[in-house]
């Protein structure tokens, strides 16, 4: 009997331990981090950007962006991305003020910022 209650506390923590999965709103949670790394990483490759590059090599290094638009001029045909870089509400929702515009005139990249934007 004292041999099976031996087994039986050796295998008791194997037999009953579990998983917990933490699902939540709190700021320390994974979920948070995601939107911070995004913003980060936009910043950082924005930062990297220069004039003239091609709007192909532009999407390649930035990946899809949270908007686009397209607007023709008489001198071209201007295209705008905009990336999320900068959180204004905590409602899940990325808007356009919470972006950074990319501006491609005739497929190269002549700015970005809302000053560029506001020249088109």
């Amino acid at each position: 009997m004292k041999k099976l209650l031996l087994i039986l506390a050796a295998t008791a923590p194997l037999l009953l331990s579990g998983c917990v999965v933490s699902v939540g709103g709190d700021g320390d949670s994974h979920y948070g981090a995601d939107w911070e790394d995004r913003e980060y990483n936009n910043r950082k490759h924005i930062a990297k950007l220069e004039q003239d590059m091609s709007y192909e090599s532009v999407v390649r290094k930035m990946g899809v962006a949270d908007f686009n638009e397209m607007h023709q001029k008489d001198d071209g045909v201007y295209r705008v991305l905009f990336y999320r870089t900068q959180r204004t509400q905590d409602d899940g929702v990325t808007t356009k003020d919470e972006c950074t515009p990319l501006v491609f005139r005739n497929g190269a990249l002549i700015g970005w910022g809302d000053s560029a934007y506001a020249h088109i």
